[in-house]
């Protein structure tokens, strides 16, 4: 995994900074964070797909469990949050330009392109 020097940002940094973006109340984005990774992660355990257009994938992936190296027992098969980001949203992180990452217009183009690419996904399995 390749870093880029750049600090993390704590969830009470993000909640603050979602906040003054949007010029809601810190309580109210803090409770929408966390009913949205509640939602989201109820989803995932349920064995639902969360499709989130425009911004990518979220699903249950399972590991098969393998013998620990210095034992004799074997590690049951695990489960672990994918997520795989839309082809938008990938563009939108390499983008120079600051307006793409906000302009509504640009949105709403790459929504639809990626609600297209999602349905032949869908027809394609």
């Amino acid at each position: 995994m390749e870093t880029t020097g750049h600090p993390r940002i704590s969830k009470r940094e993000f909640i603050s900074k979602v906040a003054s973006r949007s010029g809601q109340p810190i309580r109210i984005v803090s409770e929408v964070y966390e009913s949205l990774i509640g939602e989201l992660t109820d989803s995932v355990r349920r064995g639902d797909i969360v499709m989130l257009t425009g911004f990518g994938r979220f699903c249950r992936q399972t590991h098969k469990g393998h013998k620990v190296r210095f034992g004799k027992k074997d590690v049951d098969d695990y489960s672990v949050l994918k997520f795989s980001a839309s082809r938008s949203i990938n563009r939108r992180l390499d983008s120079d330009d600051s307006t793409t990452l906000t302009d509504p217009e640009i949105y709403g183009v790459m929504d639809e392109f990626d609600e297209a690419e999602e349905r032949l996904l869908e027809v394609a399995s």
